[in-house]
């Protein structure tokens, strides 16, 4: 698979344009063109779990000179996420999007946002962490607002101009880098930093990395973008931006930056932790009150990420027993991958039911069990995997996050992780007696279930969500620990210098 590494962005590039340019003599064919491309990526993202660390020089040219494509466990994980949820969604996507106009459009901008989601979490290079940031989020953007309704329109504008501020911020970050070390070559800047000390630049440079990767990861207080840009964009995107993108863009580099570069800090710990918290906290109370379906999983999204950024923050911290920093890592990119499975089924379940229904407000459904078995069922199974119900998925990932925090000493964020884990149940609680259970209105007695593209994507995420829980304690669990190894071990990723 290593020769083939870097078509993990070729193929997405190049299928974008060549789709455009076969949908001009016929449309028809932009479903096989977009699901061949994805087929093709999900599978190669399966082998690469598979795959012992290596690296790849692009053009032959040997690092730092040259720009270095990398492959871990953690970058192997992430291309799992992107790629297979992706393929999900693009599954989905032929039936769903068949309600909107220019479906190749919708592919192109698509596979551009993978391109760029798979580029950022594959490159050794700060620079072309950028270049494939811009890609996939300018596709968002424009994907956000596929609509064109006004409220489409304006959520996507906001988007636009608070990741605007987010790229700022990467950019002014990496500047500074270069302008103290002289390379942009990652595992080169992880041997050169120690060598310059923590000092007061570095520091800013760490807090230009928090506020721009924490807003793509849509972290409070910089969370302003999400509540809006999901209720509006088309679900397969919102399952997209929810499950896979704010991790990619934002969690992903952060984790990457903050252990395999600059290595652990009990201020950036710190940080993390509280904004952890602090996401955990707001995300879960603004989410109770909500009526719109996808405005209440958007709010979920951001308290999750909470779990996330906690589990990383308590993983940094120097003080604290390396037992208890890797159980709290593995426990946060446990979570992430949790995250990525439950919140994609649930958004593709807010838009199965949208679909049908024609609204997004909990309060006008009711009953849909009965004439939506499937994706009700479906989603009654993600509400209780994130509601940290055993024995799914959620429960796991949760328990080990709360453990890991409760034996480190930090009681209050123990506390507040169960709190929120208990507000999280009492929301998704609601959400069942309004939407699945309890009187059918008589508008919706004739709708049915939605067609099988639409339904597949949703019983393989609810299986995943099943499955991941109750054979858990059986599986083996080399893959978050490839990831969470690839992480602590910063000596790996220096290795990849080759030298």
């Amino acid at each position: 698979m290593q020769a083939y590494f870097p078509l993990f962005t070729a193929i997405p590039l190049a299928m974008a344009f060549i789709n455009l340019l076969v949908t001009k003599v016929n449309k028809k064919v932009t479903d096989f063109l977009a699901f061949l491309a994805m087929a093709s990526l999900a599978s190669m993202a399966v082998m690469m779990l598979f795959e012992s660390p290596f690296s790849y020089q692009v053009g032959g040219w040997a690092p730092p000179i040259g720009i270095l494509l990398v492959s871990d466990g953690l970058s192997s994980v992430m291309l799992v996420i992107i790629n297979v949820i992706g393929l999900l969604s693009m599954i989905y996507s032929t039936k769903y999007m068949t309600t909107y106009t220019a479906k190749p459009k919708f592919y192109t901008l698509f596979l551009l946002m993978i391109a760029g989601m798979n580029g950022v979490v594959i490159t050794g290079d700060m620079f072309n962490l950028y270049v494939f940031l811009e890609i996939a989020s300018i596709a968002s953007y424009a994907l956000v607002g596929f609509g064109c309704e006004k409220d489409e329109l304006e959520a996507s504008f906001k988007y636009l101009i608070l990741g605007g501020v987010a790229s700022t911020a990467v950019l002014f970050g990496i500047a500074f880098l270069y302008s103290m070390t002289g390379t942009l070559n990652m595992p080169d800047l992880a041997v050169k930093i120690p060598e310059i000390g923590h000092n007061h630049a570095m520091g800013f440079v760490m807090a230009l990395f928090i506020m721009g990767f924490g807003l793509k990861a849509s972290s409070v207080p910089f969370h302003a973008w999400l509540p809006d840009a999901h209720p509006s964009a088309p679900a397969p995107i919102s399952a997209m931006l929810s499950g896979v993108l704010i991790k990619a863009l934002g969690i992903y580099a952060i984790a990457r930056i903050m252990f395999n570069i600059f290595g652990s800090d009990t201020m950036v710990s710190s940080i993390l932790m509280f904004l952890g918290a602090l996401s955990m906290l707001v995300g879960v109370f603004l989410a109770v009150g909500q009526h719109d379906f996808k405005r209440m999983l958007a709010y979920h999204s951001i308290s999750q990420m909470g779990y996330v950024m906690m589990g990383l923050g308590l993983g940094l911290n120097p003080n604290v027993p390396p037992a208890l920093a890797a159980l709290a890592l593995f426990g946060g990119l446990f979570h992430m991958v949790n995250h990525a499975v439950f919140k994609s089924c649930l958004f593709l379940c807010a838009g199965a039911f949208e679909y049908r229904t024609g609204t997004k407000d909990k309060t006008e459904m009711g009953g849909l069990i009965r004439r939506m078995p499937f994706t009700s069922a479906t989603c009654s199974i993600a509400s209780l995997s994130i509601s940290g119900v055993p024995p799914f998925n959620g429960f796991w990932s949760k328990l080990i996050i709360i453990v890991a925090f409760m034996k480190a000493g930090y009681t209050v964020y123990g506390i507040l992780a169960i709190l929120v884990a208990f507000m999280t149940m009492i929301s998704f609680i609601r959400l069942q007696m309004n939407v699945i259970f309890g009187k059918l209105p008589e508008k919706f007695a004739k709708i049915k279930e939605v067609p099988f593209a639409m339904v597949l994507p949703l019983v393989i995420l609810a299986t995943l969500c099943l499955a991941i829980g109750v054979f858990y304690p059986l599986v083996d669990q080399n893959l978050i620990e490839a990831a969470k190894d690839a992480l602590l071990d910063k000596a790996q990723y220096i290795s990849f210098l080759g030298r």
